[in-house]
């Protein structure tokens, strides 16, 4: 079965951003896991045994960034992604007040 991590990098600060909540959500939209990020911005382990399907993060960069006292447009990001293989995935966020990008990490 299939595993799954994160790593959260604020990009205006250049720094990780450590203390994000993120969840991730099941192909049927349940709440699987909660974790939040540690001092290297990382989660290393949000699910194991991973069926396929379409699963989905949700980071909560709302909370992060009022911690900051920063204002933010993205409340929330959520990335979706495909589950096919038995093997693991890396979802990388690069996260800004007013912008964010993601890809498939290794």
């Amino acid at each position: 079965m299939s595993s799954v991590s994160t790593h959260v990098l604020d990009a205006v600060r250049g720094v990780p951003a450590a203390d994000v909540a993120v969840t991730l959500f099941a192909p049927d939209g349940t709440e699987s896991t909660t974790a939040v990020t540690d001092a290297d911005g990382r989660v290393g382990s949000l699910g194991s045994d991973l069926g396929p399907g379409v699963y989905r993060l949700r980071f909560a960069t709302g909370e992060y960034f009022a911690a900051q006292g920063v204002p933010t447009f993205y409340p929330e990001v959520t990335i979706a992604f495909i589950v096919e293989d038995d093997r693991h995935y890396h979802v990388p966020l690069l996260l800004s007040p007013f912008a964010y990008s993601t890809y498939r990490g290794s």
